[in-house]
């Protein structure tokens, strides 16, 4: 399984920065600045599987768990380069890994 193209280390203050804008599992406070909101985007990255295709009805699902603007997420997946989209089928393309 290839790894993808786009690849990111973790912010250092990643888990810092998780807290502070999610709650319970879910996002409370959508970031302002687009740093913050990269870490954001790549701890939803992680909800899906390298190389796996996703129908939209299926990343919608998943990202309804995280905050109830799925959309907002899914268009921020994908204008930041952590999904690609094409005729509706999604793939994860960035994102940090954990490689063993």
């Amino acid at each position: 399984m290839p790894l993808p193209s786009k690849t990111v280390s973790r912010h250092p203050d990643y888990d810092t920065i998780l807290a502070k804008y999610m709650k319970d599992g879910r996002i409370t406070v959508w970031p302002r600045t687009r740093e913050r909101r990269a870490v954001l985007l790549d701890f939803l990255a992680q909800s899906f599987e390298p190389s796996r295709e996703y129908p939209e009805r299926r990343v919608n699902e998943i990202l309804g768990r995280f905050h109830d603007d799925f959309a907002m997420l899914r268009r921020y997946l994908v204008d930041e380069g952590f999904m690609d989209r094409d005729h509706g089928i999604y793939r994860r393309a960035g994102g940090s890994w954990e490689i063993d």
